[in-house]
């Protein structure tokens, strides 16, 4: 074989090479590059082999910018192919983030694609804050899936009362990257409501006028800082709960109770050994009468014995000891006197 056929057959087999990857790209890419094109999102052959290389998947781009071409969005919106590229790298929901700022767009809400990312890698569903600002959404106060039902508070009088409530919110999409979201917002009006509870004088006022709650609540600006407006606070149902009071009055009650039973406990312990002691002193004394008394014959002996006691003046003295105990028989003072001595 000569030179000259040896460069036809590879000549060949290189057309052949293009034209399958050719075949590959246009079976892949063209679908996509004709729906640009007719749409005018300007979406080249090239970028497409090139979001390829770089991992983007195509389809999402294209359709993205072909849906934020129809709606009215231009590249001076800052919707262009490397814009998307860059949000789909960084982990961003692209077809959500043109359908919010489609959404803000018919709703004259000013949302720059930006602003509109910013949101979506924040972690927020910038879509529903958008469609949240055109039609308000209701938060139950309190959240009855943390396990609460009501919001009880007490007034004054010592009523409980059981409140149920109803935030109409707006998203506000200045604050929505920072802001605060539902918790703060359930946390706040909660304890904004047992704030105008306790400050009632009975629970009756309550009653009557439910909407002042809404009002003391609404006051406080409750929504600064957070990622919605607050537009109306709604007392969906409000019950009677316990006498708080009373039943505080009667703890306090039963409590006072044990403390005085305490004391006078107490107090009777201290008077039973006070008790002991004075018997115990007694029995003492009445030991050292008899010793004194055992000392009497002793003493007599011993007058006897000096002389300065006769027969005689020992007689007076017995006369004189048996006249008081017959005069002590028959006033009735007998037995005691003999029961002291005994003892």
């Amino acid at each position: 074989m000569s030179a000259w056929s040896t460069y036809v057959v590879l000549g060949i087999i290189a057309i052949a090479m293009f034209s399958l990857v050719a075949c590959i790209f246009f079976a892949k890419y063209f679908n996509l590059w004709i729906q640009a094109k007719m749409t005018g999102a300007n979406v080249g052959i090239l970028e497409l082999v090139g979001m390829s290389f770089r991992k983007v998947n195509p389809n999402i781009i294209v359709r993205s910018k072909i849906m934020a071409y129809q709606a009215g969005l231009a590249e001076k919106d800052g919707v262009t192919t490397q814009s998307l590229e860059a949000h789909y790298l960084a982990g961003g929901n692209v077809p959500n983030v043109v359908r919010a700022l489609i959404a803000a767009n018919r709703a004259d809400i000013p949302l720059s694609y930006k602003r509109a990312a910013a949101i979506d890698l924040a972690g927020r569903n910038v879509l529903e804050a958008v469609q949240t600002s055109v039609n308000p959404k209701v938060i139950p106060c309190p959240d009855p899936s943390q396990g609460r039902l009501t919001i009880d508070g007490v007034a004054k009088n010592g009523i409980q009362l059981k409140v149920k409530a109803k935030v109409t919110v707006r998203t506000n999409i200045d604050r929505l990257v920072g802001g605060a979201t539902d918790e703060t917002i359930i946390a706040r009006v909660g304890e904004g409501i047992v704030n105008a509870i306790g400050s009632a004088d009975t629970h009756n006022q309550v009653l009557e006028k439910p909407d002042s709650i809404s009002k003391r609540v609404l006051e406080k600006g409750l929504d600064a800082g957070t990622a919605y407006e607050i537009l109306s606070i709604d007392i969906a149902d409000i019950d009677v709960g316990d006498n708080i009071g009373a039943n505080l009055q009667a703890l306090q009650a039963e409590a006072d109770t044990r403390v005085a039973r305490a004391k006078a406990e107490e107090r009777r312990a201290f008077a039973v050994a006070s008790e002991q002691e004075m018997i115990a002193q007694v029995q003492s004394n009445r030991a050292k009468v008899v010793l004194a008394e055992a000392e009497v014959p002793l003493a007599i002996a011993e007058a006897f014995r000096q002389g300065n006691l006769g027969v005689t003046d020992y007689y007076h003295l017995r006369n004189i000891q048996a006249d008081t105990e017959m005069r002590s028989a028959i006033g009735g003072t007998g037995n005691s006197r003999r029961e002291v001595t005994s003892g």
